[in-house]
């Protein structure tokens, strides 16, 4: 069994899928994870689904070099976005997995969101090109591991009224109070030295 990099908060509560040497690119499938982290998971499918239809795009915030720019994005008041199939498709077939973990737990789908994402970098696969001048270059891929929790939302319990504790005074606060009560001098006057009130 491969060890998740985080375990739920409540165990039978909560549903895992991972994917490992996923052919996928890791930076396209990094920002499409980042993108339903905290999502509900009929609202993560949905959202997969309309990128894949090109419909709404997912914004890129870390590896944004040379990004197109797009109005989908607006939606994350971001500007660059772009719409990874593959990516979103191979995260879509993980999410199924979860859901299918879910019901063999009995737990409640629709009630599910994606509380732990996370996308490594998987070792690179080599092949080779062939260059001008009888050389040959490195011809990398770069595929990753893909993890993910998905926790039943937990049900809002009303905080109980605590007593109010006594305020505590200090001896200086104590005798300003009686000072106050009893009609005397204010501790302005004191310091101005004015004898009168």
């Amino acid at each position: 069994m491969v060890k998740y990099s985080r375990e739920a908060s409540n165990p039978s509560k909560a549903c895992k899928a991972q994917g490992v040497d996923l052919r996928v690119h890791y930076k396209n499938t990094y920002e499409a994870g980042q993108a339903i982290k905290g999502m509900n998971l009929k609202a993560a499918q949905q959202y997969m689904q309309d990128v894949c239809e090109k419909k709404r795009c997912i914004p890129f915030r870390k590896y944004k070099g040379t990004i197109g720019r797009t109005p989908q994005a607006k939606e994350f008041k971001m500007s660059q976005g772009r719409w990874p199939v593959k990516s979103c498709k191979v995260l879509l077939g993980l999410l199924r997995n979860a859901e299918a973990n879910a019901e063999f737990k009995n737990l409640d789908t629709d009630n599910l969101t994606v509380k732990h994402i996370q996308v490594n970098a998987a070792q690179q696969g080599r092949r080779r090109t062939y260059r001008a001048h009888g050389r040959i270059g490195p011809y990398m891929n770069c595929p990753a591991h893909v993890e993910m929790i998905l926790e039943e939302a937990a049900e809002a319990v009303e905080k109980p009224e605590e007593e109010a504790k006594p305020k505590k005074f200090t001896k200086k606060q104590l005798a300003m109070r009686r000072l106050k009560i009893g009609g005397g001098r204010e501790p302005t006057d004191l310091k101005n030295g004015n004898g009168e009130k």
